[in-house]
């Protein structure tokens, strides 16, 4: 009963040799098969070191093929660094990243720590984690030396067939040599000795080199000499050009191009070569030099010649615009001087009229020359007016306006100024935003551009007022000079004459009309361009003769509501002003008499000051002060928002009215003025005047 248990006891012991000799046997097969790999090969294991982890890598296993590859022994158990320390670092990056992605590589590589030329194919062992890649590779040296041996060789062919095919082609070719060596033998050809009177006997028998460096020119010998020497003691091709006299006693360029022979031992054998005629050649050559040479002159005097050429165009360019102005001034001036002068007429008449009048004590009739000036005044106050809203230099009052409703309140009256000859509609647009403008100026805008589209229809037709919201892109807005953004529209299109592209073009020139005398300023679309263009917008023209116009202003949009900016009206003052003191600045004698004189009819007492510093110097002092009325434009260093300034530093909420003659507009912010502060614009009703004094100084 126990025999089968022996057996089995004994089979157990016998199968542990049999086991370790199979794996002995296995791993001798396996080292076999290792080492007949005629190629390199090893496995690196790569590990953390001192570059960071897993910056280097350890030669696990190799084989005998390795050192035979590599000329390295006892490779395995090193690092990459100790075998290749100023490659290691390349060596590591194409392995690692093998190892990273699994992905195969294949490629030749000069190995420079070890002299090497090599053939390489690496992958990685899975699993990855172990962190091994096989390299399989083999010294490719000789292969590399043959190919750049062979490429060389091709190399040197290539050019001597090309200078051979060159000479051919051109006929270039003189004659042939050879020069053995070792017996300092010189042997020419025929056409060698025919090209330099030579006996061609000796050349078949052998000159001395004497003979044929007598032919070079004294200049050249030298330089010839010592190219030959270093030809024989490098040997290999040979060229150099240099000058020999011909037949003809004439010297001419010529190149001397063959190859020394040399023996196993270094020893040069023989010189053979061919003499090539290089005149024409070096004509060329000479030829596309001396261009060179023009070329790079004119470079290097282009920019100057530029310059030149700038500075002159800038010149022509400035006197053309020098001319342009002073004609545009001319034609201002010219038109400003004729509407001046009717006006001073009537002032200036009325004015005599009313004085000898007074003289011979007529003064029934006063009245009607006393009107007649006022209206020229307030006509001149008009133009100049238009003047400074074409310069851009008005006083605007600007509020959060409605167009829509400013064009509903303006419609009867543009129906009666228009006639009823003439149909105007409005279609306004829903929803439409709200602009900040000075809603005077545009109500006059309008007005201007309904006369202007009636005059362009004398016959009668339509005008359509419309308003539109705009959204204007990069390219939309570019084409209207404007910013991009938000944009409320105000179109004023008829059905008139229309206008050429050379009328539109000159329309916003002042005093520019195309009325007859007598019709019209041409300040109308002057102003109204002046004006949208202060109050941040543009306007367009769009016309074709015979087809009508179409003029739009295009404005900013508004975020606030309308209703939150209107002011109040100033309620009228119903108690007394006595004992109120107002503080008079202005450096015109005149008007500041006419300022006083208004401000003591209204029983209120007066202090003068014709310049900021005399000004500062009664706010400083005790006198009580409840109104500062001061022009804007003021001489000796301050002006007259300086002026205001000091006074409320001084004396704070103290209330300001500016009087300006307009031009000042940016000294007051365009308009946007402290609680407490207004603008009476020159020239001015006497009656607003006092009007504006009193609800300043009673509110």
């Amino acid at each position: 009963m126990n025999t089968n248990s022996e057996r089995a006891k004994a089979d157990d012991a016998s199968s542990e040799p049999e086991s370790s000799v199979a794996a002995a046997s296995k791993d001798a097969r396996y080292r076999a098969l290792f080492e007949a790999i005629d190629d390199g090969f090893c496995i690196i294991e790569f590990v953390d070191g001192s570059h960071g982890p897993l910056s280097d890598y350890i030669h696990v296993e190799a084989n005998s093929g390795y050192e035979r590859h590599t000329g390295i022994a006892d490779i395995v158990g090193k690092s990459v660094y100790e075998i290749a320390p100023t490659e290691a670092q390349a060596w590591v990056d194409l392995y690692g990243k093998v190892l990273a992605t699994g992905q195969p590589i294949r490629f030749e590589r000069d190995f420079a720590d070890v002299g090497r030329y090599i053939e390489v194919a690496a992958s990685r062992l899975e699993p990855a984690s172990l962190r091994q890649v096989s390299v399989l590779f083999r010294d490719v040296t000789d292969r590399k030396r043959a190919e750049e041996t062979l490429r060389a060789s091709e190399a040197v062919a290539r050019e001597n067939i090309q200078r051979v095919q060159l000479a051919l082609a051109a006929g270039a070719i003189i004659g042939t040599w050879f020069w053995d060596l070792p017996t300092d033998r010189f042997t020419i050809d025929a056409a060698f000795a025919e090209a330099f009177g030579l006996d061609p006997a000796l050349g078949r028998e052998g000159l001395s080199l004497a003979q044929v460096v007598d032919t070079v020119h004294p200049d050249d010998r030298e330089g010839l000499a010592r190219a030959i020497e270093e030809a024989i003691a490098r040997g290999g091709p040979y060229a150099h050009q240099y000058r020999t006299r011909r037949a003809d006693g004439k010297y001419y360029w010529l190149e001397a191009n063959g190859r020394v022979e040399l023996a196993a031992d270094g020893t040069p054998l023989s010189f053979p070569g061919v003499l090539l005629d290089v005149e024409e050649r070096r004509a060329a050559v000479a030829e596309r030099l001396k261009a060179n040479d023009m070329l790079r002159h004119l470079n290097e005097t282009l920019e100057q010649r530029v310059a030149d050429k700038t500075r002159e165009l800038m010149e022509a360019e400035e006197a053309l615009r020098q001319s342009q102005k002073m004609e545009a001034v001319g034609q201002l001036t010219g038109g400003l001087a004729h509407d001046f002068n009717n006006l001073l007429a009537g002032i200036s008449g009325s004015l005599d009229v009313v004085r000898t009048r007074l003289q011979q004590g007529r003064i029934d009739e006063l009245d009607r020359y006393v009107i007649a000036a006022q209206g020229a005044a307030k006509r001149a106050a008009s133009l100049t007016h238009r003047l400074l809203a074409f310069s851009r230099r008005q006083t605007l009052d600007p509020k959060a306006t409605d167009i829509n409703r400013l064009v509903h309140d303006l419609e009867d009256l543009i129906r009666r100024t228009v006639g009823p000859g003439i149909t105007v509609e409005t279609v306004a647009k829903a929803g439409l935003w709200p602009t900040l403008v000075d809603p005077n100026q545009l109500e006059n805008a309008l007005l201007n551009l309904c006369i202007n589209a009636r005059d362009a229809m004398p016959h009668g037709g339509s005008i359509t007022i419309e308003t539109a919201n705009r959204w204007l892109d990069d390219r939309t807005a570019r084409e209207r000079d404007l910013p991009p953004g938000q944009y409320v529209s105000m179109c004023v299109s008829d059905t008139g004459t229309g206008m050429t592209p050379a009328v539109i073009e000159k329309a916003f020139d002042p005093f520019f009309t195309t009325k007859p005398i007598g019709m019209g300023t041409g300040l109308g679309l002057s102003m109204i361009y002046g004006f949208v263009r202060q109050s941040g917008g543009q306007v367009r023209i769009y016309s074709e003769v015979g087809q009508g116009a179409m003029v739009c202003l295009y404005l900013p949009r508004h975020h606030a509501s309308v209703d939150a900016i209107d002011e109040p009206e100033i309620a009228p003052l119903v108690r007394s002003l006595e004992e109120k003191s107002v503080l008079v600045v202005d450096d015109e004698p005149l008007v500041r008499m006419l300022i006083v004189d208004a401000v003591e009819e209204l029983g209120l007492t007066a202090m003068e000051a014709g310049d900021g510093p005399q000004a500062l110097r009664i706010l400083q002092s005790d006198a009580p002060i409840d109104l500062l009325i001061t022009d804007v434009g003021l001489p000796n260093g301050m002006n007259g928002r300086q002026v205001a300034d000091a006074a409320r530093q001084l004396r704070p909420g103290l209330k300001v009215m500016f009087v300006t003659g307009y031009a000042e507009n940016a000294v007051l912010s365009h308009g946007h003025l402290e609680p407490g502060m207004q603008v009476v614009t020159k020239p001015f009703d006497m009656l607003i005047l006092s009007n504006r004094i009193q609800a300043m100084i009673g509110g």
